[in-house]
């Protein structure tokens, strides 16, 4: 867990951090960084990408908001300048921010993003997020199977962690995508299958991004996980953690058909 500003042996880093905080209107990237964790080093830029990615279109991160310098940011995120770098170039190709010469980096209005290639782009990536659906339902259930069959304690105790970080990250408000994520993956390393692994991290910025960046484009309110979303989670590490293999992998499948009508059935006034 993250020490208090009360713990921390110096001054000047706590000082930064508050500073840091100050520039937004939210505290949502000090409860994404948070959360970030362990990753290894080749994952660093798009875990940062990926929490501002998720701040800014679901707007905890205000348009027109400037965002926090790359050493500020650096700070925050517990990463190298030039990571932080790398997530913000990725951020201006998708154009969500904008650089102002002398000023810095402010999160752009979405008409920006719309404007590019409005009527196809979205069509196109439609059938992208579809296709990784179905991947998704190919390949899940059978991970959850076959993790009832071989989860070790050390398996359980991390999905545990991982969906306690995600309820009470939803709970405040803040960025819960990696917890979602991670609780994917701990079920697939808990089939002591590399490949399996190897499948869902192909995923984890694949239907997660083309998911919110539609939903950016059409003007579609954000995704919101909801209570239900979450209770499947937990039912879900229940039957891995009893071993009812075929309950995990019918509980996996039907949260994921459900993900997938709670994706595109949340829009304005519905």
């Amino acid at each position: 867990m993250p020490k208090s500003p009360a713990d921390q042996p110096q001054e000047k880093p706590d000082a930064k951090v508050v500073s840091i905080r100050t520039q937004l209107s939210t505290d949502a990237l000090a409860l994404a960084a948070a959360g970030l964790g362990p990753v290894r080093q080749e994952r660093f830029a798009e875990r940062v990408y990926e929490n501002l990615f998720h701040a800014i279109v679901e707007g905890k991160i205000a348009v027109g908001s400037r965002l926090p310098s790359e050493n500020d940011l650096a700070t925050l995120f517990d990463v190298s300048r030039p990571i932080v770098r790398q997530a913000l170039d990725r951020l201006r190709e998708d154009q969500l921010v904008e650089s102002r010469r002398g000023s810095g980096t402010y999160v752009m209005d979405s008409p920006g993003v719309a404007g590019k290639s409005a009527a196809a782009e979205p069509s196109e990536r439609i059938g992208h997020i579809m296709n990784g659906l179905e991947l998704r339902m190919v390949v899940e259930p059978e991970c959850a199977y076959m993790a009832a069959l071989r989860r070790s304690t050390a398996d359980l105790t991390r999905m545990d962690e991982l969906l306690t970080g995600f309820e009470e990250a939803n709970a405040v408000g803040g960025i819960a995508h990696h917890f979602d994520f991670g609780f994917h993956e701990a079920i697939a390393t808990a089939t002591a299958n590399l490949r399996f692994v190897q499948v869902l991290k192909t995923l984890e910025y694949d239907v997660s991004h083309a998911v919110n960046m539609l939903r950016h484009l059409m003007h579609i309110q954000p995704w919101k996980r909801t209570q239900d979303a979450m209770d499947e989670h937990r039912n879900i590490f229940e039957l891995i953690k009893r071993q009812d293999a075929e309950g995990a992998r019918r509980a996996m499948r039907g949260h994921i058909e459900n993900a997938r009508s709670r994706m595109f059935n949340s829009r304005p006034g519905l």
